[in-house]
């Protein structure tokens, strides 16, 4: 997929945010496969998230489709019926097809959304916090970046 495939946007601003977000999840794959290639391991947590690297991946993933449900869910757009992301332990076989469907499922529902729909109002996110559309779409671009840079940090010792 690129950018010249991606219809025109009443605001552009969702737009970029939909390609930056196409841009970071395939990075943070990238990272995430060098991880794996090298064997690293994750710090010692409680969180559930950063059992494994596998774990890692599929909370990305997850959360990649949890922003979507979500945006959807509160602008009163039809459900896209997005298929939850493979479970941690079949998810590095099954990844690449998923990234592929998920970024095209990601593209079709922001498009003919005026740009006023996406700064008022607010949303309580499932984590309880204050979000407009516009922010939930850079928390959503944020999210792989943060996991890659942590990566990174851990792979560059």
């Amino acid at each position: 997929m690129n950018s010249k495939n991606l219809k025109k946007y009443k605001y552009n601003g969702a737009r970029t945010l939909v390609l930056l977000h196409e841009k970071h999840l395939r990075s943070f794959l990238l990272v995430w496969r060098e991880a794996k290639r090298l064997n690293i391991g994750l710090p010692d947590t409680e969180d559930p998230d950063y059992k494994s690297l596998n774990t890692l991946l599929h909370h990305v993933f997850r959360a990649a489709r949890g922003y979507m449900v979500w945006m959807c869910s509160k602008l009163e757009l039809p459900d896209l019926k997005i298929k939850p992301a493979p479970e941690a332990d079949k998810i590095e076989n099954e990844v690449d097809e998923y990234l592929i469907y998920l970024l095209a499922k990601w593209r079709i529902p922001l498009a003919d959304l005026a740009e006023e729909k996406f700064h008022s109002p607010t949303f309580k996110s499932n984590w309880d916090v204050d979000y407009c559309i516009d922010a939930m779409l850079e928390h959503a671009v944020m999210h792989p970046i943060r996991h890659e840079f942590q990566l990174k940090n851990i792979i560059e010792g």
